[in-house]
């Protein structure tokens, strides 16, 4: 069942619970989930969405429960969430992550596929084990990847939006801003604002300090992905006007008006995303990584904010052997592709070095030898799309002793992220 307007942090608790009972009862549950990349838009955009539909008077006997497509120790490698989390006020251990799961690492029997309905956001199509359990009962989508062709085309009550824009966030704010105006106006009218320990209280401000709250947490994402609403390449009409949506509501809370400023709210965020110094290039590849499989060989893409020197640095203080930084970052790299069963692995970098330039590098390693000519024929696709430049900076290819097809680039045009170059890959290997 749905519940009253409450902060973010109650509803997530709740949530929480609900889930793990639904694992003990024949309750049909509902499950909001970004991408298995989870990065901070997946996050933000489920828990938004989530949150504004359970407690909207438009859904009024439906929980909508934010599942954080990852384990929970691998919120520790994001520190941008770490970093985001307070200003929603909640702590880590308020995500509902794949541990909360019933049947999660043995622990009980998993929820029965019929009984529940799944809405995705920030990506088409469940992939990975999700995929293989529940990817038939997906009844909603919110993204701006492109088409898959896989969530059914009539979803009901629940959207069907596929559209491009900066952020799925934007998407999702906009979706919902009638039902979360509808929620906030019957909240002030009747002062019934629930609290923590859910007792009434008759005070609009704290309706505006948690309408404040979660406009600023989904508003990170956003701010991150359109580089504040500079990039020419990724801000769209819906990011804008998401950011003003968002930006009203923050300045109607007394509180929160005073101390937000947006610039120095991306800066802090985006800092945060940045700082990979605390973890192992082995947890930064998996950081934000993504999977498919095609006809029956998997493709896996890292996207790592650091360029390929500094990772092969970092790999080469981790190393142990002597051998090449060269050397020690394939090591690392293949260790990581063995472990999930890769056929192809790749790694996206972006990076601003000192002098401010942005850079984008795109290194693509076929460890399945029957992948060569596929690849290959991803370099005649890509390169007239991408801009692809031969990379000097080391031969990484002589460094791997296993004579797999392994090749890295600079890539001239800079607004194709893996949104696009996934899909190129993608192709080449059907």
């Amino acid at each position: 069942m749905s519940v009253p307007a409450t902060s973010l942090r109650s509803f997530l608790s709740h949530a929480k619970s609900a889930l793990r009972n639904a694992g003990k009862s024949s309750e049909k549950v509902t499950i909001v989930t970004g991408n298995e990349s989870a990065d901070l838009d997946s996050l933000t955009a489920s828990i938004l969405y989530a949150y504004i539909r359970s407690t909207s008077r438009r859904s009024p006997s439906k929980l909508y429960i934010p599942l954080t497509n990852i384990p929970a120790a691998d919120v520790d490698i994001r520190p941008e969430f770490l970093k985001l989390l307070p200003y929603g006020n909640i702590e880590k251990s308020h995500l509902i992550t794949l541990d909360d799961l019933p049947g999660a690492n043995g622990k009980g029997a998993p929820l029965d596929p019929l009984k529940t309905t799944w809405i995705l956001v920030d990506h088409n199509a469940l992939q990975g084990r999700l995929g293989d359990s529940y990817g038939g009962q997906v009844q909603g989508v919110i993204d701006h990847h492109e088409e898959e062709g896989v969530v059914p085309q009539s979803t009901g009550e629940e959207p069907r939006i596929i559209e491009k824009s900066g952020s799925c966030t934007s998407l999702v704010t906009n979706y919902c801003r009638t039902a979360w105006d509808e929620l906030s106006g019957a909240s002030l009218s009747s002062g019934a604002a629930h609290g923590q320990g859910e007792s009434a209280i008759n005070d609009s401000a704290v309706t505006r300090t948690w309408d404040a709250q979660v406009a600023q947490f989904a508003l990170a994402s956003i701010l991150i992905d359109t580089s504040n609403l500079t990039s020419v390449e990724k801000t769209t009409p819906h990011d804008i006007k998401a950011v003003e949506y968002l930006e009203a509501k923050i300045a109607l809370s007394p509180q929160h008006s005073v101390t937000y400023k947006r610039k120095k709210f991306y800066r802090e965020i985006n800092t945060a995303k940045k700082d990979l110094d605390g973890l192992a290039l082995g947890e930064v590849l998996r950081k934000d990584y993504k999977e498919w499989t095609e006809n029956g060989k998997k493709l896996g893409i890292s996207s790592v904010v650091k360029r390929l020197s500094w990772q092969m640095d970092k790999a080469k203080s981790e190393d142990k052997s002597g051998d090449s930084r060269e050397s020690a970052f394939l090591k690392t790299v293949r260790k990581h592709a063995e472990a999930r069963n890769l056929s192809v692995c790749s790694i996206m970098t972006t990076s601003k070095p000192d002098e401010g330039e942005f850079k984008r590098e795109l290194f693509v390693w076929a460890l399945d030898s029957s992948c060569t000519p596929l690849m290959e024929k991803f370099v005649e696709i890509a390169d007239p799309e991408l801009g692809l430049k031969n990379w000097q900076v080391a031969d990484l290819s002589s460094a791997d002793k296993s004579d797999k097809w392994c090749h890295v680039w600079w890539q001239n045009d800079l607004g194709k992220s893996r949104k696009q170059v996934a899909p190129l890959l993608r192709r080449a290997m059907n």
